[in-house]
């Protein structure tokens, strides 16, 4: 499932939608990455109705015909899946991340949730995630880049790293396992 579909049906969880208003809670979600346009949207949705997953119906709003779309069972149920079953660059790319988690309270079951969040938490625990990688594909240690403003990313990117184990930590109930170490 692309992640502009996981939008739409994550999006209609929340409440039957027009293409219009489904372009701009997207852009809300994710406005500082990029733009959606009708023409990603209206794809994208067709594929979903096609596949039995949202219904598609015409209606006259403020003299404009518009398509609203509902979410189906099958969608919910389609959703929770992707959602429960996260890994692979949902899990590992930050942007992707983000979707996930603005949708991960659909899936009913707390187990479930926190298993995805286990599995980010394992990610984000191993140490190995890094911003900049060299030519050969061997991540770049801070003090070899020289460039100051990629520093600072790499020092913003550390900054929210450690911010979100602490809150997995929170939400997953694990000690910091870094007390005791100072």
């Amino acid at each position: 499932m692309s992640l502009i579909e996981m939008m739409i049906l994550g999006f209609l969880s929340e409440r039957s939608m027009c293409g219009y208003e489904l372009r701009k809670k997207m852009e809300q979600l994710q406005g500082y990455a990029r733009r959606f346009s009708d023409g990603a949207i209206y794809p994208a949705t067709g594929r979903l109705v096609e596949a039995g997953l949202i219904s598609e119906e015409s209606e006259i709003r403020d003299g404009r015909q518009r398509r609203l779309f509902t979410l189906l069972d099958a969608g919910r149920d389609r959703l929770i899946d992707e959602l429960k079953n996260t890994s692979g660059f949902n899990l590992t790319d930050f942007t992707r991340w983000t979707v996930v988690l603005t949708f991960l309270s659909v899936v009913p079951d707390k187990a479930d949730r926190d298993a995805v969040l286990r599995r980010r938490y394992d990610y984000l625990s191993r140490g190995d995630v890094h911003y900049f990688y060299c030519d050969a594909g061997h991540p770049l240690p801070a003090e070899r880049i020289d460039d100051p403003y990629r520093r600072g990313l790499i020092s913003v990117h550390t900054a929210i790293h450690a911010a979100e184990l602490d809150w997995l930590r929170d939400m997953l109930g694990i000690a910091d396992d870094r007390a005791g170490l100072d």
